[in-house]
C-alpha cells in the first residue's frame, strides 16, 4: 500500500486507489447494461449502481469499467473446476451519455489469502490472521485519465480494520442499501427485491 500511495498521488476529490490483487484476467467479457454477470455463482442478489466522472464534475461516457469479485464463500471464478472456461462475477460494462453503468451479480464474502509456505510463517510470527475483507474490484479507464485500480469494501464486512493486505480505505468503504422489486434509486429496473451497492468514481487527468 505504500508503494500505491506513492505512485497514485491523484487531486484529493479523484477516488481512491488500492491493490489490483491476484485475480484479475485481461479480456473479460463484455456485458450490456444491466446484465447479470454472476455467472452462476452462489449468493444472495446484488445491484451494482454508479457514474463515472472527471475531477472537473462532467460525466465520461464511454468510460471502461471492468470489475471482479469473489462468490458468497469466498471463492473467485478462476478457484472453480471450470476456471476461465466459465467466467463469472467478472466482466466489462461501458458508461452511458450520463457517465452511468449498472449491473446484476451477487453479494461476494470476505475471504483469505493463500497463507502455506513463508506468507504463513509471516503472518504467523507477526500474530496476524490472512483475511481480506469482502470487496468488489474495479479498474476503470477513459482517455485523457488516469486508470483507476480500486476496490469498494463492504460496510457489514469483518477484517475492515485488520485487512491482511492492508488495502482498506475509509473513503471506499460502502454499505449497502434495500433495494425492492421495481425502479432504482438510479432509474433502472429490477424484478426483484435484492441488496444495493452504490459508488460515483472520480477519474484524475493523465499526468502531464
Amino acid at each position: 500500500m505504500l508503494v500505491d500511495a506513492i505512485n497514485h498521488r491523484f487531486p484529493g476529490h479523484a477516488t481512491q486507489t488500492t491493490v489490483l490483487g491476484p485475480f484479475h484476467v485481461a479480456s473479460a467479457p463484455e456485458f450490456a447494461l444491466g446484465d447479470d454477470i454472476s455467472g452462476g455463482m452462489t449468493g444472495a442478489p446484488l445491484l451494482v449502481e454508479g457514474k463515472v466522472g472527471g475531477i472537473d464534475g462532467r460525466p465520461i461516457a464511454g468510460a471502461v469499467v471492468e470489475f471482479w469479485h469473489a462468490d458468497a464463500e469466498g471463492f473467485y471464478d478462476v478457484q472453480s473446476e471450470t476456471g476461465l472456461a466459465k467466467p463469472a462475477g467478472r466482466g466489462v460494462v461501458r458508461t452511458d451519455p450520463d457517465g452511468a453503468f449498472w449491473f446484476r451479480t451477487v453479494i461476494p464474502a470476505a475471504y483469505p489469502i493463500p497463507d502455506d509456505g513463508p506468507v504463513g510463517d509471516m503472518l504467523k510470527a507477526q500474530a496476524r490472521h490472512p483475511y481480506r475483507p469482502a470487496h468488489v474490484h474495479f479498474m476503470i479507464s477513459a482517455p485523457g485519465c488516469e486508470t483507476l485500480v480500486t476496490h469498494l469494501f463492504l460496510a457489514d464486512s469483518e477484517y475492515l480494520d485488520s485487512d491482511v493486505v492492508f488495502g482498506v480505505k475509509d473513503a471506499l468503504i460502502c454499505g449497502l442499501q434495500t433495494q425492492n422489486a421495481g425502479l432504482t434509486a438510479r432509474g433502472n429496473r429490477v424484478a426483484r427485491d435484492m441488496a444495493a451497492l452504490r459508488y460515483d468514481f472520480v477519474l484524475a487527468n493523465v499526468s502531464k
